[in-house]
């Protein structure tokens, strides 16, 4: 199977590589980039995962441009939801780029977070799978969630403290300095 990965960080990229390797699956990753704030936040995530994808000869695509406004634009007012809107995103990006790449499946490294709604992930995969055509590659990550940790901090890779969003950035840090 020909498989493009939406790869949201080096970190998170290490154990679902692993896994997809020992299934024989080749891989191509595919950076977003529009909901990574801020940019330098944005540059740290994508030099880490080219430097990572360098080590392991993971072939990249990597997004171009950087619209952040576009991000916020759409998901303002609709805050407490923007996790959905920001699953569809960058997992409609990936089905386009499958489609027009003639990859079988595409899939994301989401699914290694046990911080984020896979149920949420899974549906809206499916969905974007039945209007692009590469069928969605649904795999459950998260038990592999401590030795990617590991392995990441092994490696000295640069570990982000939150999802990427300018929203997830305040509640990480804005929460701590209440306390």
């Amino acid at each position: 199977m020909k498989l493009l990965l939406h790869t949201c960080c080096g970190p998170c990229s290490v154990y679902p590589l692993k896994v997809l390797k020992e299934k024989s699956i080749d891989v191509m990753g595919f950076f977003f980039r529009h909901n990574i704030h801020p940019f330098t936040e944005c540059m740290k995530r994508q030099e880490t995962l080219a430097q990572y994808a360098d080590e392991i000869r993971l072939k990249m695509i990597w997004q171009r441009g950087y619209e952040l406004e576009k991000f916020i634009q759409s998901v303002v007012f609709r805050e407490k939801d923007r996790c959905r809107y920001c699953y569809h995103a960058r997992l409609k990006a990936t089905a386009m780029v499958a489609k027009k790449g003639k990859f079988d499946a595409f899939s994301t490294t989401l699914l290694y977070s046990k911080f984020q709604n896979h149920q949420q992930i899974i549906e809206t995969g499916h969905a974007l799978a039945r209007e692009y055509g590469p069928k969605f590659f649904y795999h459950d990550f998260r038990e592999g969630w401590q030795q990617g940790i590991e392995t990441s901090k092994n490696l000295g890779m640069y570990r982000q403290q939150y999802c990427g969003c300018i929203y997830s950035e305040k509640d990480r840090y804005y929460k701590s300095r209440k306390k």
